[in-house]
């Protein structure tokens, strides 16, 4: 049986989330598909080319929804953050990933879902577009300590306790941590997503006082 395109994407981020970015090699790749590297240069020209299509296929998983006649603008995006934080976590080292690539046809269309919903929502398309790159370098840069923190073990007790002690000089850091387990949390993800879009509303709030 030849090939096909997406059997390789799917292997490959098969493979990314059991050996991580860095082990995943266009020879273990197709040593795992059964074939020679060469083999796969047919379908892509080279190992760039193959992680912007599985960058791809990982962004087309739970796409945004328009947003609804009469629905809150900011639940909606806060929605589609969450969302995407559960895709990110859903494989390994996605992060790196998609902060490495090329945009193509899902990511574009999210954007221009986004764009259009916050156009009618009363933004003008740059606040619309400045908003959401906001949202999405937090959300990356979140969920890449996130996965950093699964790679080396997260805080939980007793390593928490551990980092607690080493931080006995810093009795504000020490008192914090404490208090929030660390700084990647669920609570911690929902105020980030907060505080920007308690931004963008000000922005639009005070553009329409103007008027």
């Amino acid at each position: 049986m030849a090939l096909e395109r997406d059997v390789i994407v799917r292997t490959a981020i098969r493979l990314l989330d059991e050996v991580g970015l860095e082990k995943l090699t266009l020879r273990r790749l197709a040593a795992e598909l059964g074939v020679q590297a060469p083999a796969l240069y047919w379908h892509f020209r080279n190992k760039q080319e193959l992680l912007d299509a599985m960058a791809e296929a990982i962004s087309a998983q739970e796409p945004p929804r328009p947003l609804a006649e009469g629905e809150s603008w900011e639940e909606w995006l806060a929605e589609w953050c969450r969302s995407r934080r559960r895709v990110f976590m859903s494989h390994r080292d996605t992060a790196r990933l998609t902060a490495g690539t090329h945009p193509g046809t899902a990511t574009l269309r999210t954007a221009e879902t986004i764009l259009e919903s916050l156009r009618r929502a009363g933004f003008t398309r740059t606040e619309a577009m400045w908003g959401l790159s906001t949202l999405a370098n937090f959300l990356g840069g979140f969920v890449l300590e996130e996965q950093a923190d699964r790679e080396r073990g997260s805080l939980a007790p007793p390593a928490l306790e551990e980092a607690l002690e080493s931080l006995a000089p810093y009795p504000n850091v020490r008192a914090v941590m404490a208090e929030t387990g660390g700084p990647q949390t669920d609570a911690s993800f929902e105020f980030g997503i907060g505080l920007i879009l308690s931004g963008m509303r000000a922005r639009l709030e005070d553009r329409k006082n103007v008027r």
